[in-house]
């Protein structure tokens, strides 16, 4: 593991799992999960729960940044395709929040892209369980570019490209008004241009977070800068202001 630095953070290993049942706001449906309590805070934003040990691969940097380490072969896919590209192994770093009000989540992030990192990201999260959530993904595509990138699974998964990015770092957000939930990217926090919008059926409590995934070879160590979790929605869904 490259060397980084900052505070080490670890979970809280003698709580229980958390295992239970939630209801969508639109339609009736149970759902299982099993999560690590944890307390990664970050800023104002206080991680609550950690999935396949995302705590113990977290930093907290002294400026209010946070650094998530992924070793090879980590990613969260649920293949269409019989199940042959099926990863299910991506640790995750999540805060539980209401999803019957709404929130804007906002992140800057810096992932490690390199020669060999097929598939890199950092990484926006909603997720219900792992059948049920959503990916928005900073990413290096086959041909070495970096682009925004939207994974939207129900049961299995679909993969969206969008836009290519020429730099290093992005701004991310995902916002919902508990109707309509929404992805957005900017390169100056001011202009935001919209990747994916569909409708908000996850159930009524679920988990926004963060991830540093890397699928095919080598690592991937992730900065994520200015992060933010607000009790609010954008106002205009197609401009992401």
């Amino acid at each position: 593991m490259m060397a980084l630095a900052g505070m080490f953070v670890s979970c809280q290993n003698s709580q229980q799992p958390k295992q239970e049942t939630a209801t969508t706001i639109g339609d009736s449906v149970t759902i299982s999960k099993t999560l690590t309590p944890c307390n990664v805070t970050v800023g104002s934003v206080t991680f609550d729960y950690s999935r396949l040990g995302a705590d113990t691969l977290t930093f907290v940097n002294e400026d209010a940044s946070m650094t998530i380490y992924c070793p090879e072969g980590l990613d969260m896919f649920c293949d269409p395709n019989e199940g042959k590209l099926t990863n299910n192994a991506l640790p995750l770093l999540l805060k539980e929040i209401d999803n019957t009000k709404p929130f804007t989540f906002i992140a800057k992030v810096t992932p490690e892209f390199t020669e060999e990192g097929l598939y890199n990201a950092a990484d926006l999260i909603v997720y219900a369980n792992d059948t049920l959530w959503q990916k928005f993904c900073f990413e290096q595509d086959e041909y070495g570019k970096h682009r925004m990138v939207t994974v939207r699974t129900q049961g299995t998964s679909d993969d969206n490209n969008h836009d290519m990015v020429s730099s290093n770092s992005v701004y991310m957000k995902i916002s919902s008004d508990t109707h309509t939930i929404a992805s957005y990217y900017s390169l100056d926090k001011k202009q935001w241009h919209m990747v994916r919008l569909y409708k908000n059926y996850y159930p009524r409590t679920i988990y926004v977070g963060v991830a540093s995934q890397c699928p095919v070879k080598g690592q991937c160590t992730s900065t994520f800068e200015e992060i933010s979790l607000d009790t609010n929605n954008v106002s205009d869904f197609r401009m992401g202001e």
